[in-house]
């Protein structure tokens, strides 16, 4: 289905038109360096490292619309760095915004071979560095 031609398809006029502030870059750029969480051995691998990322409040919405509290999601981040295996991954499409001061939205697509999920992530400016609050992954059935 198309609508007319000076719109495009139906999906372009239906996806928003995500562009981060001039202002923002710095922290785009910043927190670019830190996603997909959780894959970036560079940042740590132990669960001291992942409890260091993330605020006591974390919680995480997975791909399948589960709920995971930060106990679990650090039990199971410990589990799988005792027997890493490789990890192939593509990032693309950031996108930033400041929902309240030192709080900000930043938002994704990630590839991984076959699946493509769209994936968000509350991130906190702290006086200890940035602090992982929120994290949610949607699967993208249809590209």
């Amino acid at each position: 289905m198309t609508t007319s031609a000076s719109c495009g398809t139906l999906t372009d006029a239906m996806e928003p038109d995500l562009q981060t502030a001039p202002e923002l870059l710095g922290v785009l750029e910043e927190l670019k360096q830190r996603e997909p969480i959780f894959h970036r051995p560079e940042l740590g691998t132990s669960r001291g490292d992942f409890e260091r990322m993330t605020e006591e409040s974390f919680w995480e919405t997975g791909a399948s619309g589960r709920r995971y509290s930060r106990a679990f999601v650090l039990d199971t981040l410990e589990q799988r760095h005792a027997h890493p295996t490789e990890d192939t991954w593509e990032t693309r499409d950031f996108h930033c915004l400041e929902i309240a001061r030192d709080n900000y939205l930043l938002t994704y697509t990630l590839l991984q071979r076959e699946r493509i999920t769209r994936r968000a992530t509350l991130w906190r400016r702290t006086s200890e560095g940035w602090k992982i609050v929120y994290h949610q992954g949607t699967i993208v059935e249809d590209h």
